[in-house]
């Protein structure tokens, strides 16, 4: 049976990348259409520059959880860790996974909001006060009252469960062994790199 990778992105950092193309590009296309002078060449170089970024930031960034491996990919890399090279998973004020000998990579597809973490902790406080009474009550010991609802976690703490989950269960299959792999996003970083490059030309000339 072939397991299906779980994939973790950012609905709102999706969405203002599209407005943001939207926007960028609109500008973009008009000031070389309507432009005169160096005013296409600008435009043209801007847009070199910045869409790349866009997408580096609000498209490109997700989390690949799959059965033996963890595939990240950030703005500018793409980092693969098998599951036996993970020693941690944590959300504090961004979601952060460990390695043994490759130090820890941030999880940008998983972003942390505290409001939605208070939230969450003050609607579990509350579960947790009415089964208390109504446990009390009963007469049933308060060992066994309450538990964590993971559906009204936030969701980078939902997340950070399923991925520990996930690593739990596969450190010693041999297949979830190997190396950390990591590989820059050329793709990104080469146009944006020409746009800047064009851009600084044009502005100095």
């Amino acid at each position: 049976m072939t397991y299906r990778d779980q994939v973790y992105r950012s609905t709102g950092g999706i969405f203002g990348g599209v407005v943001l193309l939207g926007g960028v590009g609109w500008l973009g296309v008009d000031a070389l259409v309507q432009g005169t002078g160096r005013t296409p060449w600008l435009a043209l170089a801007g847009l070199l520059f910045a869409i790349p970024l866009i997408v580096a930031f609000s498209l490109r960034p997700a989390v690949f959880a799959g059965e033996d491996r963890l595939r990240i990919r950030n703005p500018f890399r793409t980092v693969v860790l098998p599951w036996a090279t993970v020693t941690g998973i944590r959300a504090a004020y961004s979601c952060e996974v460990f390695t043994e000998g490759a130090g820890k990579f941030q999880l940008w597809a998983v972003p942390v909001s505290l409001r939605q973490r208070n939230r969450a902790n003050r609607y579990q406080d509350r579960v947790a006060r009415q089964g208390s009474s109504a446990g009390s009550a009963a007469g049933v010991p308060a060992a066994g009252r309450t538990a964590v609802d993971p559906v009204r976690l936030a969701v980078a703490d939902r997340a950070v469960a399923d991925l520990r989950s996930l690593a739990a269960r596969a450190e010693s299959r041999a297949t979830a062994q190997g190396a950390v792999s990591v590989r820059w996003a050329y793709e990104i970083l080469a146009p944006t790199a020409a746009g800047a490059v064009l851009l600084a030309v044009l502005l100095a000339l």
